[in-house]
């Protein structure tokens, strides 16, 4: 499920160099995948009034079912990289 995920996610996105999913698989048949994109990708993985995002997790839903297995997706928000501030700067 992760390699579909990675496959859709880096097609849509400006970064695809930036995608990071970790997948947990935790007994019963439950596989848990937490995706990681750059910040300015992240409305766009969203969508507008959630609707990319709802329709990613319906799609993994239908493989998980072929696979007789549970998922859940989950978007984990990051940091803007900013610059640090040079000290010789304030001088």
């Amino acid at each position: 499920m992760k390699e579909l995920l990675r496959y859709i996610i880096e097609r849509v996105v400006s970064h695809p160099e930036e995608v990071h999913i970790e997948e947990e698989g935790q007994e019963g048949g439950f596989v848990q995948l937490r995706l990681r994109v750059h910040p300015e990708d992240m409305g766009i993985v969203i969508g507008r009034g959630g609707n990319i995002i709802r329709a990613l997790r319906n799609v993994l839903r239908i493989k998980a079912i072929k696979e007789n297995k549970r998922i859940n997706l989950e978007l984990i928000e990051t940091e803007p990289v900013t610059a640090k501030p040079n000290p010789e700067d304030e001088a």
